[in-house]
């Protein structure tokens, strides 16, 4: 029989809900749980639109994917939890966070934006949303956010495959900037920039600092756009997450792990593989 008067000392396993990039999947995410193992339990939210939801529309506009996104994740809000966002999956973070803040609901314990400007800023590939399809690929592999290839031997398939879908989240950043631009969050923010990187340089991601009212860090980390491929970011991420549930040790109680094993059926496995954008 538990002694009811004893010290509890166990811990509640908080969320890691993750926002992929523009123009791709969730693959980025697929080897996460292994390198977080029982300090967070990994949901990579999957847009509408590609993978298993390819017959889905996408989204463009940025009031339709909150509704969307409250209705997701509002019943898991019995525990706590981290957002990560890369590139455009930042801009979805921070609106998201914005938006559960509003509405009264449990705020993210942490929210971290890894790859993009904030929304005041607008970056160079989101202005590029309404280019012809040829400039628009020149773009990316410019910005070294596509293989040289796409511009060359791979254009027509790019052209096909990919750009529908990216220029598609490249109208979501946009309206996401417009109606978020200068809008701080009373969550702590973490800003992750890729040494490397062309699209969001150190300087553009301090001025996220601009855009949280309690605490702000900012960090760098080897790579170029694309570093969430690395293991740097969850490496970091397990950092948080122990850090969280050292700090809630016995707060929560213990949780069934049936409502684990609903959030991560969240999302069907089978996009968990290579999107072209990323080969």
């Amino acid at each position: 029989m538990r002694n009811e008067s004893a010290p509890r000392t166990d811990t509640v396993t908080p969320w890691l809900f993750c926002f992929h990039h523009a123009g791709a999947g969730i693959s980025s995410f697929a080897k996460w749980q292994k390198i977080l193992g029982d300090t967070a339990e990994v949901v990579p939210v999957l847009l509408p639109g590609r993978g298993p939801r390819a017959k889905e529309a996408r989204i463009t506009d940025a009031t339709e994917l909150m509704d969307e996104l409250r209705e997701l994740i509002t019943p898991l809000l019995d525990r706590p939890y981290l957002l990560y966002g890369h590139s455009l999956g930042g801009l979805v973070a921070h609106a998201l966070t914005r938006t559960l803040e509003d509405d009264g609901l449990l705020p993210p314990a942490r929210l971290v934006i890894g790859a993009v400007p904030p929304p005041h800023l607008r970056n160079t590939l989101l202005r590029g949303a309404r280019l012809p399809d040829h400039e628009l690929i020149d773009l990316l592999v410019d910005l070294e956010a596509a293989p040289p290839a796409a511009a060359g031997r791979d254009r027509s398939l790019w052209q096909r495959q990919v750009i529908p879908a990216l220029r598609d989240d490249l109208r979501l950043g946009e309206a996401l900037c417009q109606v978020n631009a200068d809008m701080a969050v009373g969550t702590p923010l973490t800003a992750l920039a890729g040494r490397d990187d062309p699209i969001a340089p150190l300087w553009e991601m301090a001025e996220w600092a601009d855009y949280s009212v309690t605490r702000f860090q900012l960090q760098t980390l080897p790579g170029g756009h694309f570093f969430v491929r690395e293991s740097g970011v969850p490496e970091l991420l397990r950092e948080v997450a122990l850090e969280l549930r050292q700090s809630l040790q016995g707060e929560y109680g213990g949780e069934s792990s049936r409502r684990q094993e609903d959030g991560t059926r969240l999302l069907p496995p089978a996009d968990l593989t290579a999107d072209l954008s990323e080969r």
